[in-house]
């Protein structure tokens, strides 16, 4: 799971990325509201921790960007405003729970575990055409057909079930599978387009992975 927090005290920020880390989370932090939106709008991160008061955008201002592209993923958003109309606010922005600081780390913790349980520890598995991708296995099935995927596999096919038929950049696969700070470059993830390529193949899927100059990568069905 990738979490990523916007938060412009420092010390905060990273004290609360160190915490995640410890549970075995992937952190990665920003300090302002117009990076965290960059950031965010990459739709490569499972929760978005996010502060009110940043420079340069307000955490409602990124809230609200976030979600007018049309990304779904679970904003907690954390302020030292604790009145209503700030709590209505922020929920009207999109955020999915309003934590007033200071907090204690236990309810911290509880609300992000709830928040990931809530976008979908109910799903186990994603299919697209013909094929699922079983998500406890990591096992691509078709049929009576199956294939067990490397741990870089299963991320990028996950990646791109869950995006379907949208365009997915090797930019936005980089990031997700391998994190910012990785030496790996688009070669690797042509790399790995191809094995999964001839994988769907071989169990006789019938998901095709296209690729388009300059946008990158997403899912159709061909016919038989």
């Amino acid at each position: 799971m990738k979490i990523l927090i916007v938060e412009d005290e420092q010390l905060l920020a990273d004290s609360l990325g160190e915490l995640l880390q410890s549970k075995g989370f992937e952190v990665e932090i920003v300090y302002d509201g117009e990076s965290g939106a960059q950031y965010a709008e990459l739709g490569v991160y499972d929760l978005l921790v996010l502060d009110v008061m940043m420079p340069k955008m307000n955490g409602y201002e990124v809230a609200r960007q976030v979600r007018a592209h049309h990304l779904g993923t679970p904003i907690l958003m954390l302020t030292a405003r604790s009145g209503l109309e700030d709590r209505i606010t922020g929920l009207n922005a999109g955020a999915d729970y309003y934590l007033t600081k200071p907090f204690d780390t236990r309810e911290f913790l509880a609300c992000i575990n709830a928040l990931l349980r809530r976008q979908g520890t109910q799903v186990d598995e994603l299919s697209f055409g013909n094929t699922v991708l079983d998500l406890d296995s990591a096992t691509l099935i078709c049929g009576n057909n199956s294939i067990r995927l490397s741990a870089k596999e299963f991320d990028i096919m996950r990646f791109l079930l869950q995006s379907g038929e949208k365009n997915l950049s090797k930019e936005a696969i980089l990031a997700r599978v391998w994190g910012y700070d990785s030496d790996a470059v688009e070669n690797h993830v042509e790399v790995y387009i191809g094995i999964l390529r001839r994988k769907l193949a071989s169990i006789g899927s019938n998901i095709r992975i296209e690729a388009i100059r300059r946008l990158g990568y997403h899912l159709e069905t061909q016919d038989p």
